[in-house]
């Protein structure tokens, strides 16, 4: 059997290809990281930190070239901060390419990003031909791991591998800034000081819209849908709104109104979960007056969805 800790980046590499988990280091905290292009292999990291809500997850690449495989654009000021402080802990909120899935952006239209300054790192995202998906490596709640052993501790029983890159040198998270009606904002303070970024861009703001929280749970309504969302009982909610033009999100069943998103007719969460950001969209889109959602069973991801559901339905 494989050992649980090394410095394997090859066998890190080979369990990332089949859709599998590695904790990795960087030069902030210790990550768990996932093919940022799989949701399937991305909802694992959900499982396994038992983490009871989608946050958007910070997309690691290894080179610089590498930003327009999930970016779509790059606005006025980010090519000087990338020129700056990458590779190192500066977190790029910048509009996503369509390929990254709503599940690792937590339904946003924009996509936290960043070259890791840890060359274990470099040397593991260079191999690969995806990017990686990778929120810090300790359970919901925990304080961030810096070192293999504290992911070993907490995650060991749960994960395949941990790649050994010794103790982080920064120690905290990365600092994350975004654009907000054209005025460069702080979403979250980090490794690297905003004076700094300062001398690159100008006047950062510092904003109170937590794009990317700095723990789950901190942003009361997050993916907000156009169309006013309810959660509940749906059969009650549909004779409280019999007159509407009902759009439904279900777990299994097939409802007879207007438009009804099944997640998983088999019943299983982990399905449902890769279905719930599309299944908001779609029901977004259509021409549908309302959206009634039912609550998922309060268990594994079925919490997660209940919280996107219930920040779904906070306006």
């Amino acid at each position: 059997m494989k050992q649980l800790i090394g410095d394997d980046v090859a066998h890190a590499a080979e369990l990332l290809r089949e859709g599998g988990i590695v904790a990795i280091p960087t030069e902030t905290v210790y990550g768990l990281a996932a093919n940022a292009f799989d949701e399937a292999a991305v909802l694992k990291v959900f499982e396994v930190k038992q983490r009871p809500s989608f946050d958007p997850l910070i997309v690691h690449i290894g080179r610089r070239e590498d930003v327009h495989r999930v970016v779509k654009e790059l606005p006025p000021g980010a090519e000087a901060l990338m020129d700056h402080f990458w590779p190192g802990p500066l977190t790029l909120v910048l509009p996503k390419q369509d390929i990254v899935p709503d599940l690792v952006t937590s339904g946003l239209d924009t996509v936290g990003v960043r070259i890791p300054a840890h060359p274990l790192a470099l040397e593991l995202l260079r191999s690969l031909d995806f990017p990686l998906a990778a929120p810090s490596a300790n359970p919901f709640g925990y304080v961030s791991p810096t070192t293999a052993q504290h992911v070993a501790d907490q995650l060991g029983d749960r994960i395949p591998y941990i790649l050994d890159g010794g103790p982080c040198i920064v120690g905290v998270e990365s600092t994350i800034v975004g654009l907000d009606d054209g005025r460069w904002v702080l979403y979250r303070p980090g490794g690297i000081a905003v004076e700094r970024i300062e001398e690159v861009i100008g006047r950062v703001a510092v904003t109170m819209k937590k794009v990317m929280p700095v723990a789950p749970g901190m942003l009361e309504s997050h993916y907000a849908p156009r169309k006013p969302v309810h959660v509940g009982d749906v059969i009650t909610l549909s004779q409280q709104h019999k007159s509407k033009r009902i759009g439904m999100i279900s777990f299994r069943e097939d409802h007879d109104v207007h438009c009804c998103e099944v997640l998983s007719s088999s019943g299983d969460l982990s399905e449902a979960a890769r279905h719930l950001f599309s299944a908001l969209r779609t029901l977004d889109a259509s021409d549908c007056d309302v959206i009634l959602a039912e609550r998922f069973p309060d268990e594994g991801l079925g919490r997660a969805i209940n919280d996107r559901l219930r920040r779904a339905a906070a306006r």
